[in-house]
């Protein structure tokens, strides 16, 4: 058999066609029939597989960090845990408002039991900062040059949270130095104080 005998072939007479010609029309209309099933519904079936699979990938990244971060999950809490013990720690050494004149008392009986003699100390304006508020405390006292360093270092030893600002030495009398400078006291803000600020902020926001 060649192509010119299915060029010849008439579909009427394939009944009588040779067996070779029947199979090779038969195969062609299974073909066809493929085809066309393909077109109508094995494609649309074929894109529809390959959108599972791209979910089903999706599906499994999301597992994955999922159960990454579950794992580490312990860590998280455990750091978290030691960075609130932590602030608990750094909140402890600010005083609240009750014990803000004892924090004072403690500054200036340092300075007295180095021999220092004060000619001020003078608290300044309280300033908000947020949780907590600062006292600046402006001083001047006079002693030798060692007598002022001791000082410093024991401001700075006291268990709450004092800072010194602006130190200027000059020559003082009887060979001593006098020593100017700003001590900063903190202190914690405790809740009523918070919410009197925050309460405030809003009706500054209304207007």
């Amino acid at each position: 058999m060649n192509l010119s005998d299915l060029n010849d072939l008439d579909l009427k007479e394939l009944a009588q066609a040779p067996t070779t010609i029947k199979a090779v029309a038969v195969a062609f209309i299974v073909l066809l029939i493929v085809g066309l099933g393909y077109y109508a519904d094995w494609s649309s079936a074929l894109t529809a597989l390959d959108t599972a699979k791209q979910e089903e990938q999706a599906l499994r990244d999301t597992y994955t960090n999922k159960k990454r971060q579950a794992i580490h999950y312990v860590a998280y809490k455990r750091r978290l845990a030691d960075t609130e013990k932590a602030l608990a720690a750094l909140l402890r050494q600010l005083p609240n408002k009750s014990e803000m004149d004892n924090l004072l008392t403690d500054v200036n009986q340092a300075g007295i039991g180095r021999g220092l003699e004060f000619d001020l100390f003078r608290p300044g304006n309280e300033a908000n900062a947020g949780f907590y508020a600062t006292l600046p405390v402006a001083i001047k006292v006079n002693g030798g040059y060692h007598d002022l360093g001791n000082f410093v270092s024991d401001v700075a030893k006291l268990p709450r949270i004092v800072t010194i600002h602006d130190i200027e030495m000059t020559p003082g009398k009887t060979g001593k130095l006098t020593m100017n400078a700003t001590i900063k006291t903190y202190r914690y803000l405790d809740e009523s104080e918070t919410q009197t600020k925050d309460s405030g902020k809003g009706k500054g926001d209304k207007k």
